[in-house]
């Protein structure tokens, strides 16, 4: 298997198809695309060149060192391969490159183990987003 990172400043055509499969047909979020989407750093994961997995970051606040990632999806047929924290890993160096000294992101509820492993830690209420609990989570 060949693992390979790509990071784009606008939001390429293979992440918008992995979020439409993920986000919007697998789990039935409408909202997925928004105008975050203009402004954020995307990252494409790829196995044999083949895209399977993405997410996005950008900083919470212009001239922040607190970014934000978010949009983190690994189709299905990759799942299970640890892509997820590739890509996650891959996403806090191009952080620390750009000067981040912390991340925070917007888990649901579901997936907050899979961060938990990577060092993130919850922090606050959960909350709803399309009828899904989410909760903020820092590292």
């Amino acid at each position: 298997m060949k693992w390979s990172v790509e990071i784009y400043s606008e939001l390429p055509e293979t992440a918008r198809e992995i979020r439409q499969v993920v986000f919007v047909e697998e789990q039935g979020f409408e909202e997925e695309f928004d105008a975050v989407d203009a402004t954020a750093a995307h990252l494409v994961g790829f196995v044999d060149d083949e895209a399977v997995c993405t997410c996005r970051f950008f900083r919470e606040t212009e001239n922040s060192s607190v970014f934000i990632i978010g949009r983190v999806a690994v189709l299905k047929t990759h799942r299970g391969q640890q892509l997820g924290s590739k890509l996650i890993l891959a996403a806090e160096d191009f952080i620390r490159v750009m000067g981040g000294v912390k991340n925070k992101l917007a888990a649901q509820v579901r997936a907050k183990g899979f961060y938990e492993s990577l060092g993130y830690q919850a922090e606050g209420e959960e909350f709803d987003e399309e009828g899904c609990p989410h909760v903020w989570m820092t590292k």
